[in-house]
C-alpha cells in the first residue's frame, strides 16, 4: 500500500511539474533604446512576492565612444514611495519583496549624449497551485514540491536571460574595441607613410641644392 501510494505522489508530481512548465509565462524581458529617459510598469498582485530585476546596456550608438557611466533606474511603488535608486551602471542585478500590491513604476535616466540599447528583466513568480491547495494535508508535501521546483525554474530562466545580455554586451564592447584598434592602426600607418614620403621630399631638396652649389 506504501508504494502505491509513493508511486502516485511521484507520478501526481511528475505530472504536475510538466503543468509548470507548459504554464510558464516567463519574465518579462525587453529590449528597448533610451535617448533620455523611458518609464515602464509592472503589476504586482500579490503582497509578500520577490520581484527579480535586472538590466544591461548592450551598446551605445557611438562608433568611437565606450561609456562606462551607465545609467539610472528609479523603482517606485503604488503610491510613490521610492523602492530602489541605482545610479550610474551599465549591468545590474537585485531583487525587493512587495510592500504593497499595484502597478511599481520602473524609470531609466540616460545622462550620455549618446542612444543606448538596454536590456530589462522583471521576475515575479506567484505560486497559485499551493494558495489554492494549501488546506489539503495531503496535497500540501506534493504542492510544496512542485511550488519549489516552479521557482528553481523561474529563478534558471531570470539567471539565462541576464547572462544572454551580458553575453552580448561584452561581444558588442570587444568588437568596438578591435574596430576602434583597426582604425587606430590605418591612422597610424598613414602618418607613418606621410611622415616617410615628406622625409624622402625633404632629402632630395637638400640633395639637390647641394648638388647645384657644388657645382657653382
Amino acid at each position: 500500500m506504501e508504494l502505491w501510494v509513493r508511486g502516485h505522489v511521484a507520478l501526481g508530481l511528475a505530472l504536475m511539474g510538466l503543468l509548470v512548465l507548459c504554464q510558464m509565462e516567463g519574465s518579462d524581458g525587453l529590449r528597448f533604446v533610451i535617448d533620455r529617459e523611458e518609464c515602464f510598469s509592472h503589476d504586482a498582485k500579490y503582497q509578500g512576492d520577490t520581484i527579480h530585476v535586472s538590466f544591461v546596456v548592450i551598446k551605445v550608438d557611438s562608433s568611437w565612444h565606450n561609456t562606462e557611466n551607465g545609467v539610472d533606474l528609479v523603482i517606485k511603488g503604488p503610491s510613490g514611495e521610492q523602492i530602489n535608486d541605482i545610479r550610474d551602471k551599465t549591468s545590474e542585478k537585485f531583487e525587493f519583496v512587495v510592500q504593497k500590491q499595484g502597478v511599481h513604476q520602473f524609470c531609466f535616466t540616460n545622462k550620455s549624449p549618446y542612444h543606448e540599447t538596454i536590456d530589462f528583466d522583471v521576475h515575479a513568480a506567484h505560486f497559485t497551485y499551493y494558495d489554492q491547495h494549501a488546506k489539503d494535508e495531503h496535497f500540501a508535501p506534493l504542492l510544496e514540491q512542485i511550488a519549489k521546483l516552479e521557482e528553481a525554474l523561474y529563478n534558471i530562466q531570470f539567471e539565462q536571460h541576464w547572462l544572454e545580455a551580458e553575453t552580448d554586451r561584452q561581444a558588442i564592447v570587444n568588437e568596438g574595441m578591435s574596430r576602434r584598434a583597426t582604425h587606430k592602426a590605418l591612422i597610424e600607418s598613414g602618418a607613418l607613410i606621410g611622415v616617410s614620403i615628406l622625409q624622402v621630399v625633404l632629402l632630395k631638396r637638400l640633395f639637390e641644392r647641394k648638388l647645384g652649389s657644388s657645382r657653382v
